[in-house]
């Protein structure tokens, strides 16, 4: 069997790998609203994200299947490529495309159910990062029961009139924009009654509370609605047949919140940190207590890769199912991040118990940073108790726990 990629593919390998070396060193100019994106190396160019952003797409190493029209690459969707450039920026430590929920999230919604206006009007701007969203999800009473949701819309002539109160909601301090679930039919069964509208975040009307999280940060707002009004065509979808929409929105944030891509590349940072860092004079990646560690949580990228590979390939398939297997992904991604960088604060010793504006911070203090953000994630986007229960009951067909009578 040979398992060679062929000519066609060492070809692009190697374009991608001059692309990398070219690169190489590349630091930003503004700083990224979201604490997952990497920031680049040193001594190399300078630039934007939003011109980074638009080098990737141009080159096809993002938005790569995204038509022209909306401001993607506009090619085939490739298994292989997209692998190939996974690995080498990995290798390279070549920062990867922002992210966001915007472009992971919004944009293949709008590309699978919104109208043309809309796909104009939003995609090429999200995907080039000139505007940030927003998710008007969750709400003081609906957390995990996202359906009971109160947040009210009403149609008067041509604009929605909205009211009500969204919390949880991450950079709404810096969003343009909002993709936001309301309920625009009183009467309806609660997951019949909901439209997914598109809310300009500077509309009179919207107050933003910022909330502080465990990393100290204002990772979180209360949003607040009052008599906001909206054109009537900011609607994706049907009237109130939102739920369908918001279901296909959330399968893309749980495919989206731990990428695995993303974490090999966190671990071959820990693995630099760990030949630098020693102990009585010897690189802690030799002493095998941190080794075994190390090498656990690599053969858990590993098969995450394998199972992102298996869902890239099943989305080529109009009649697979990915929803269950982004499910797991999100569900082992967002624990396994948390674990990585909890080794990473264990190999720097007592320097890992510092915070905030300590001089003697490693890695301007991402790794304490992002060990605390995850463990917000394995909570936000769907608990992993959650997870587990849908996994269990849809996908490996357990039955439901039993309900007490009265309860």
């Amino acid at each position: 069997m040979d398992l060679e990629y062929g000519p066609e593919y060492q070809d692009f390998t190697k374009e991608v790998q001059s692309f990398c070396k070219k690169y190489e060193g590349l630091s930003f100019t503004d700083r990224s609203n979201n604490p997952l994106g990497s920031s680049g190396g040193s001594g190399g160019p300078k630039m934007s994200r939003s011109e980074w952003q638009k080098i990737l797409i141009k080159n096809g190493y993002f938005a790569r299947s995204v038509p022209k029209e909306y401001g993607g690459y506009g090619g085939e969707a490739d298994i292989l490529k997209s692998r190939i450039v996974a690995a080498e920026f990995s290798k390279a430590r070549t920062p990867m495309a922002m992210g966001g929920q915007g472009i992971d999230m919004l944009v293949p919604t709008l590309l699978e159910m919104g109208t043309e206006e809309q796909k104009q009007t939003y995609i090429k701007s999200t995907l080039h990062g000139e505007i940030i969203w927003c998710q008007g999800y969750s709400e003081p009473n609906a957390g995990s029961d996202l359906a009971s949701l109160q947040t009210k819309g009403e149609l008067v002539g041509d604009e929605w009139v909205i009211n009500g109160q969204k919390i949880w909601t991450s950079t709404a301090q810096y969003s343009q924009m909002c993709f936001c679930l309301v309920r625009t039919e009183p009467d309806a069964p609660k997951h019949s009654g909901i439209s997914y509208l598109l809310i300009p975040m500077d509309t009179p009307g919207i107050e933003i509370r910022p909330l502080v999280d465990m990393t100290l940060k204002a990772g979180f707002n209360e949003v607040f609605f009052t008599d906001v009004k909206i054109p009537a065509s900011n609607i994706v979808g049907k009237r109130g047949e939102g739920w369908a929409v918001a279901n296909a929105t959330l399968g893309h944030e749980r495919g989206s919140l731990a990428p695995p891509d993303a974490t090999m590349n966190r671990v071959n940072m820990l693995m630099q940190l760990m030949k630098e860092e020693t102990l009585d004079g010897m690189p802690l990646i030799e002493y095998p207590v941190y080794r075994d560690r190390l090498m656990k949580i690599q053969g858990k990228v590993l098969a995450q890769q394998s199972h992102a590979l298996r869902l890239l390939s099943a989305k080529l398939n109009p009649m697979a199912d990915v929803k269950l297997g982004k499910m797991i992904q999100k569900l082992t991604g967002t624990e396994l991040r948390h674990e990585l960088e909890g080794l990473a604060i264990d190999v720097l010793g007592e320097i890992g118990t510092l915070y905030e504006d300590s001089p003697h911070l490693k890695n301007d203090g991402t790794w304490q940073f992002i060990y605390m953000y995850f463990l917000g994630l394995i909570i936000g986007g769907g608990t992993s108790q959650i997870q587990k229960n849908i996994i269990a009951e849809r996908g490996l067909g357990m039955p439901k726990e039993p309900k007490v009578e009265g309860a």
